[in-house]
């Protein structure tokens, strides 16, 4: 079992940045590779990155390359969200969640746990 929690979310104007985190508990977090996903509302949840168990490798999303990224200490059983460059488009509750088995893995159901996200608003 994985239980996650993220932080970090708040208001930034556009152009700004911030850092958000997601805090694992569980023995088992570093053979997990992470992902992040966003949903703003009245849309479907989104695919932000993702980052590999040993976090070598990385993917992003199109939309993100370039400005975000994604970073993890399995000493403190957290994964980080770096987001630069904030567009309103950016507005969305963000969460992490936990994949066990295919890189990358880009889609909801390659993840088995998830975090209950923290809002991220970007005004322009």
């Amino acid at each position: 079992q994985v239980q996650l929690v993220e932080s970090g979310g708040g208001l930034v104007q556009a152009g700004g940045s911030l850092r958000l985190s997601c805090a694992a508990s569980g023995r088992t977090f570093s053979t997990y590779s992470m992902g992040w996903f966003r949903q703003a509302p009245g849309k479907e949840r989104e695919f932000v990155g993702a980052i590999s168990w040993g976090g070598g490798r990385t993917y992003y999303a199109d939309s993100v390359k370039g400005r975000f990224i994604i970073s993890r200490d399995n000493a403190k059983n957290t994964v980080y969200l770096q987001m630069n460059s904030l567009k309103p488009e950016d507005t969305a509750v963000y969460c992490c969640a936990a994949a066990g088995r295919t890189w990358p893995p880009t889609v909801r159901n390659e993840y088995d746990y998830w975090g209950q996200g923290t809002q991220v608003t970007v005004s322009s």
